[in-house]
């Protein structure tokens, strides 16, 4: 069952989500601790089956590997950077890097639904998509195809990660860049085979 952990309440106001950089395997430890000092902290977690020789047990893992995400709060950043595990705020140049809020509910509603979620390698190539329908309704990614699935791949441009789900081809439409329609049109779109064929370079 996929879980996130997301507790804590601001008390600035300020709407913006921005990132930590933390310890490899402190992330659950740094989100508990940031929760208790009265920060809302969002930690997106995935399940994973471990096998060893004599046993096999399912964990859960951060979906992004020794990040946080935290929303507001700013100006409280020396109580964030003092909590132990904590190695660095996400910068870009001078100023703390913001997270949209659109890449912060995309990823809610993957691991807040019944679907098979795990850590994508980050990507750009591909034909932009959108779900025109089910829960994730509206959520937009990149499609690939993955052996004889496809799957729908967000991605967290200011962490430069990326993360997939399972999804069916047929549930999707082309997105619109800047005005232009997708190169490829949404008969096409919905035919599996023809899908695969164009985006089998970003497997």
């Amino acid at each position: 069952m996929l879980t996130s952990q997301s507790f804590g309440v601001t008390e600035c106001g300020d709407p913006d989500w921005w990132a930590l950089y933390t310890r490899h395997q402190h992330e659950k430890a740094v989100a508990e601790v940031l929760a208790a000092k009265g920060f809302e902290v969002f930690l997106p977690l995935y399940s994973s089956m471990r096998r060893w020789k004599d046993r096999k047990k399912v964990l859960s893992l951060p979906l992004f590997p020794c990040y946080v995400f935290v929303k507001g709060g700013i100006n409280r950043r020396l109580q964030v950077v003092t909590t132990p595990g904590v190695h660095m705020i996400l910068y870009h140049g001078e100023h703390v890097a913001i997270i949209p809020e659109v890449e912060i509910q995309a990823i809610r509603k993957i691991i807040e639904g019944d679907f098979p979620v795990e850590p994508h390698p980050f990507l750009k190539c591909g034909e932009r998509v959108r779900v025109m329908r089910g829960s994730l309704e509206g959520v937009e990614g990149v499609l690939v195809r993955k052996k004889n699935q496809f799957r729908l791949v967000l991605s967290v441009e200011m962490l430069a990660q990326s993360v997939s789900v399972e999804i069916d081809a047929s549930e999707v439409e082309p997105v619109e860049v800047r005005g232009l329609p997708s190169p490829i049109p949404p008969s096409r779109i919905r035919e599996v085979g023809r899908v695969g064929e164009n985006l089998a370079l970003c497997e």
